[in-house]
């Protein structure tokens, strides 16, 4: 029971999120002869389908995406390029829920996660409280966007806005935007912007690297390597594409000769009327966009105290060292579309194998 006294609904598996890691592991779970709503559940807080996919700019087309890939067990076929990606995927995720019927409940807020009785966790929501043997947590990073702190901040008198809320290029014309962060959001954003502002500055604290070549499975695991080794020690993950570089396609090599992505260190200050470096150059600015990242969302987690000293949570593949009924799939090396897919199957694997212990000690 929780605190009201209402008996908690038991599961074997709650899953929470449905964005690609969590649909990826709903489908291994049925794949495996879990049943929905008598065995797992799934929980997300989105009003629709789509995951963090159904919050993206309407300016980000389908065929503007890097690195899609399709959930497994259904392709995704026929999509228009020139369609806004929101839609698309939305479409294909809504598709894929009814495919399998996978039985999404939404919207569904989990408050906390806590230890329960019988060696059960309890998912606290704002929709009441379910009993589960195990949890995976496929929360994703897009409702903590990741805002950098900077003397003067508060004293701006522009528009501050972060990828979160980026509506598209057109509200900026005729204004200065600064530009802030070297991933692909930021340089997506600035390019775009360029054509309707009347000037763009680009900011970033490291030196944006240019990746030539194809982007081979070798590397690929390389770079992935890097961001699980991060999880393995208990820190922070890095987003893959932080160790990848960006990729030096057309659009990119087009921006750098037209000397839109004519990058500057990061400034020092905000002033009321723009941003200020240690020099004493200046750049006034309308608005500064914060291209700057995402956290992952993980504070409904608090209770179980699973962080290590580090500031991260330890995991290997995806089960959480402190606590094996827990999974983070769609965390560090998984944080990609494919690795999300591949995730969810081993997490739903092991999980098999921790049901079928615990039950056999009942």
């Amino acid at each position: 029971m929780n605190d009201t006294g209402v008996r908690a609904r038991e599961v074997d598996v709650a899953v929470v999120g449905a964005g690609q890691a969590g649909l990826s592991s709903a489908y291994h779970l049925r794949r495996s002869g879990y049943e929905p709503e008598r065995d797992f559940v799934v929980l997300d807080h989105a009003p629709r389908p789509g995951g963090a996919w159904q919050f993206r700019w309407p300016s980000l087309t389908f065929g503007k995406v890097h690195g899609m890939h399709e959930l497994p067990g259904m392709e995704l076929t026929d999509a228009d390029p020139d369609r806004p990606s929101a839609e698309v995927v939305g479409e294909y995720f809504d598709a894929y829920e009814r495919a399998f019927d996978l039985r999404v409940r939404r919207p569904v807020d989990v408050t906390a996660v806590r230890e329960g009785s019988d060696g059960r966790l309890l998912v606290e929501t704002d929709d009441g409280t379910w009993s589960a043997r195990a949890l995976i947590n496929a929360t994703g990073t897009w409702d903590r966007p990741f805002w950098p702190r900077y003397p003067g901040q508060e004293t701006f008198r522009g528009r501050q806005l972060h990828t979160a809320q980026y509506p598209g290029p057109e509200e900026f014309a005729g204004r200065h935007v600064v530009v802030v962060g070297g991933g692909a959001s930021g340089t997506q954003h600035l390019m775009e912007i360029a054509a309707y502002a009347a000037a763009t500055t680009w900011v970033t604290r490291r030196p944006p690297v240019f990746r030539e070549g194809p982007f081979t499975e070798e590397f690929g695991r390389a770079a992935v390597a890097l961001v699980d080794e991060r999880v393995r020690q208990g820190l922070p993950p890095r987003s893959v594409v932080s160790v990848t570089g960006l990729p030096l396609n057309d659009a990119i090599r087009q921006g750098l000769a037209d000397g839109v992505l004519d990058r500057r260190p990061m400034f020092d200050r905000i002033t009321p009327d723009g941003v200020e470096w240690a020099d004493g150059q200046r750049v006034e600015a309308d608005v500064i966009l914060w291209a700057t990242g995402f956290r992952a969302a993980i504070d409904h987690l608090a209770p179980l105290r699973l962080r290590e000293p580090g500031g991260g949570i330890r995991v290997e593949g995806t089960r959480v060292v402190a606590d094996p009924r827990i999974h983070l799939v769609g965390y560090g090396p998984s944080a990609s579309t494919i690795g999300a897919n591949r995730a969810g199957r081993a997490a739903v694997r092991d999980i098999r194998r921790l049901t079928a212990t615990s039950a056999a000690t009942v």
